[in-house]
């Protein structure tokens, strides 16, 4: 997979869930993706976008599932242009913990390109992950201030499980899942305020839901493979979640920006997450292949958005996200998409 660099030492810990990982891409043409025309101008639009925190990270997270290793050095050496005073890089607008959305891949990219700047800055983003982010009484790292956002589970835990500390990022997820899950409505509320112990925002935002099923696809592929109770764990919750989504999807295979309410707009971008997490998760094998039918229904409305810059329309728009438009994080979860489903061999369906 990294024919371009020598790789240098990592944490023991860490190795193992690389390793873990790497066996199940293993043999698989990620580099396939590439050879599509829809997915080449989607690339393009999306790096002629500006950019904040999460959006710089999830968009080299894209790459890193592309198997484009040079890609991810390059969208990493970039980060380091804009650092904060706890020395995460990234850190461009957004949450305090935004920037660790592009957690793994700097981790990743300091191993592919031997970068001591990368190194650095890796070690700093753990450091402050697991000793300085601010964080609830039970180890909740807050999102903002002394709240907690479904967004939050993209950031902290997939980087966590990857740089070898599952337990940790497996703590993560709890504490974003007892605030934010309504057992009910089989959804997670947007945002917990923790002074209060209630809800700023009770709505089950697409998005936020989408960056949790993603999160937890990531968490759960990365655990190492004695971790098989948690894992399965994990993939209830997860499970739990695409239902939920599931059971609110139209029939041209999208869903509304909160996701129980049809009198919002009909929004892009949870159908393209939730694709991604279940064809990763079917791959997996810790989802039944039952639920491709879905997926391919929401992959095939998002390829149907792609306008003729490359730029998918309909998700929840920057800057605001409260309107559809365009966003970098719309292009890079289409990307996603393409990469977990070129690795699981989907065919395109009209």
């Amino acid at each position: 997979m990294f024919p371009k660099y020598r790789l240098h030492p990592i944490p023991a810990a860490a190795a193992a869930v690389l390793l873990f990982a790497l066996s199940l891409s293993a043999g698989l043409p990620l580099r396939a993706v590439s050879t599509d025309p829809l997915v080449a101008k989607v690339r393009a639009a999306a790096l002629a976008m500006q950019r904040k925190s999460w959006e710089q990270g999830v968009l080299a997270q894209a790459f890193l599932e592309e198997g484009d290793d040079d890609a991810v050095v390059q969208m990493a050496r970039a980060s380091l242009i804009c650092p904060d005073k706890n020395g995460l890089v990234a850190a461009l607008g957004g949450a305090p913990v935004d920037p660790l959305m592009v957690g793994e891949s700097v981790w990743q990219a300091a191993q592919f390109s031997d970068d001591p700047e990368l190194r650095k800055a890796a070690r700093a983003m753990l450091d402050f992950t697991l000793r300085r982010a601010p964080r609830a009484v039970d180890g909740t790292i807050f999102h903002t201030g002394r709240t907690i956002w479904s967004d939050s589970f993209h950031t902290s835990p997939p980087f966590l499980a990857f740089a070898g500390h599952p337990a940790e990022a497996i703590r993560q997820i709890d504490g974003h899942w007892k605030r934010l899950w309504i057992p009910q409505r089989r959804l997670l509320a947007h945002i917990w305020n923790e002074d209060r112990q209630a809800f700023d925002d009770p709505a089950p935002w697409g998005g936020g839901n989408g960056w949790a099923a993603a999160a937890l696809t990531r968490v759960i592929r990365a655990l190492p493979a004695d971790a098989a109770a948690e894992r399965s764990r994990l993939a209830g919750m997860e499970r739990q979640l695409i239902d939920g989504c599931l059971a609110h999807q139209r029939s041209d295979g999208l869903f509304h920006n909160v996701v129980d309410d049809e009198t919002t707009f009909v929004e892009t971008d949870l159908g393209q997450m939730l694709a991604f997490s279940i064809y990763e998760s079917v791959r997996g094998g810790w989802l039944p292949a039952e639920y491709l039918a879905a997926a391919d229904r929401m992959r095939t409305a998002a390829r149907s958005k792609v306008d003729r810059d490359g730029f998918v329309l309909g998700v929840a728009g920057a800057p605001a996200f409260r309107s559809p438009g365009v966003s970098p994080e719309g292009q890079a979860f289409f990307l996603m998409m393409e990469a977990a489903a070129a690795r699981l061999g989907r065919p395109l369906r009209p």
